[in-house]
């Protein structure tokens, strides 16, 4: 027999169109996304600006995340101290006024102190937008609203790194704090304008102060994002102060659970965990966030470095990656409410595996289609995976709990994005060495390839620099090409091990609850086991 639970809407509707919603946070959303890999390709000139060195730059990005991060799992406790659209005006104003302060930075510390008002503004404008367009548009149409959404979240991150590098060459790196200020005005407009709250979202009473479960959210957040900063070139636990702060995390991790489950006014509601559709979403928008700021990181790198490519030609590269995502997105807004959207986000779940194993295949020898198609392939794939999980992982949700469920759910993307970015990065050294060690194995005057390929080196640059280092110059020639393909191997083993990651998580798609609209506005939710 079928299991079928029943979700009524609630009765709340917005008095306007809620298109016209839609728009204020889209505009709002598209600027906050787009400032978190904006500034990635212009921490060099940030540092060769202020004579700080590449280590010092990072806290221009890691101030952010983790100012980001506190605020993010918090917005549903913000929104019912002040009120959601109240909350939103702030969090707004206070992005666009750091924006300035950014790009009128007369110092390194002046900068990273604006970075993270930016990160306390920017943090709840993602929650917050992603629970308007969940709120207002009907569950039979949430489909084709997560489409729309899905623009900024997806499209925004990936056109980022391009825009920066054109706006860095071709003005200062100073402009890409300060276009988002007329951006951020127009926004405070519409919003003001457009923006309702539902009942549930207006000022409340807050009796209590969740303080402890606050400062343990900050702890555990920063010390781990000083780990994953800094864990690589401190050879991870292989430093006790590694150890000692990972012990840290870990304590004040637990103990914030702890905390959140048993205060009557947690400051971050946990309990929204028994809902099984949120909590498998989470989960996967967890690994989702770490493949794509993964591979977001690690292709600049490996056009950058192995292949000679600028930071403008490799971001020209990847920003194909844009023109699948919108594909991908008019593909969900089609197939919304007409196919099962677990088999939707199968779907792009193996095809980005596809994707991925085409990076794994590259080579030295490549031209830059080999790059575009596979990045095509990537955006669109990302798309069919997103858009279906945000709807089907709220869909079982009442309408009071998205505020709360949409920080929860964004800050697993985030943290897994920083998890994934660092994890990458060293398993690039780690298994490049492990390549080297292999490789050199050939390198022997045993082998005759070697000695006859390593001769006509030798004599090619006798014929053009004389005899006397030709020895030495040929010998330093085969080891850059031994550093250049072991890394090359390195870098195809992440997407390989990407690729099998992604397939191996596909069973967990079909333990989602089956969803069916019906034209009486109500959602059947199915349970994947039909039989007892």
């Amino acid at each position: 027999m079928s299991n079928e639970a029943v979700i009524t809407e609630e009765d709340w509707k917005p008095s306007r169109n809620p298109w016209y919603s839609a728009s204020a946070v889209m505009l709002t959303i598209f600027m906050v996304v787009l400032d978190s890999s904006i500034a990635n390709v212009a921490l060099p000139h940030i540092a060769g600006t202020f004579s700080a060195t590449r280590d010092e730059s990072t806290w221009v990005l890691t101030s952010y995340l983790v100012a980001n991060g506190v605020i993010i799992p918090s917005t549903a406790w913000f929104s019912t101290l002040m009120g959601r659209k109240n909350f939103l005006l702030l969090s707004t104003f206070m992005f666009t006024l750091a924006s300035a302060l950014c790009g009128f930075a007369t110092s390194m510390m002046m900068l990273i102190i604006a970075r993270v008002i930016q990160g306390i503004g920017g943090g709840a404008i993602m929650p917050i937008a992603q629970a308007v367009m969940m709120e207002e548009f009907p569950p039979e149409e949430r489909g084709v609203a997560m489409s729309v959404f899905g623009f900024g979240v997806i499209f925004a991150p990936i056109i980022g790194p391009t825009l920066g590098g054109w706006i860095t060459d071709t003005y200062s790196w100073h402009w890409i704090f300060l276009i988002n200020v007329p951006i951020g005005f127009v926004s405070l407009w519409l919003i003001k304008k457009f923006i309702e709250d539902p009942p549930y979202a207006k000022k409340g009473k807050v009796k209590s102060v969740d303080y402890w479960g606050f400062i343990l959210l900050i702890i555990w957040l920063f010390v781990l994002q000083i780990i994953l900063d800094n864990g690589q070139k401190s050879d991870w636990f292989g430093a006790s102060w590694v150890r000692w702060s990972a012990t840290v995390v870990g304590i004040t991790f637990i103990a914030f659970i702890i905390r959140e489950l048993v205060v009557k006014e947690p400051i971050v509601d946990l309990r929204v965990f028994k809902d099984k559709n949120f909590a498998i979403g989470t989960v996967l928008h967890f690994v989702i966030g770490a493949v794509l700021y993964s591979t977001l990181a690690i292709l600049p790198l490996f056009l950058q470095q192995l292949m000679g490519y600028t930071a403008t030609l490799s971001g020209l590269a990847i920003s194909p990656r844009g023109f699948g995502s919108l594909a991908g997105l008019v593909i969900c807004a089609f197939l919304a409410n007409r196919v099962d959207q677990r088999w939707v986000i199968a779907v792009g779940m193996l095809v980005l595996a596809f994707s991925n194993i085409l990076f794994g295949t590259l080579n030295l020898q490549i031209s830059m289609g080999n790059i575009i198609l596979p990045n095509v392939i990537c955006g669109c794939a990302f798309s069919l995976v997103m858009i279906p999980l945000m709807t089907i992982a709220f869909v079982t949700l009442k309408n009071s709990q998205m505020t709360n469920a949409t920080g929860v759910f964004n800050l697993a993307k985030s943290v897994g994005g920083a998890i994934g970015t660092s994890a990458v990065a060293t398993m690039v050294s780690r298994m490049s060495q492990v390549h080297q060690t292999h490789l050199i194995r050939n390198l022997t005057y045993s082998n005759p390839g070697f000695v006859e390929k390593l001769g006509a080196i030798q004599a090619g640059i006798a014929s053009m620099s004389g005899q006397a280092l030709s020895s030495a110059k040929a010998n330093v020639m085969v080891y850059k090409q031994l550093i250049q393909q072991s890394t090359l191997m390195a870098y195809m083993d992440c997407f390989k091990i990407y690729a099998a990651l992604l397939v191996l998580l596909i069973p967990l798609i079909f333990l989602f609850q089956k969803v069916k609209y019906k034209k009486q506005k109500k959602v059947n939710v199915e349970a994947p086991i039909t039989s007892k």
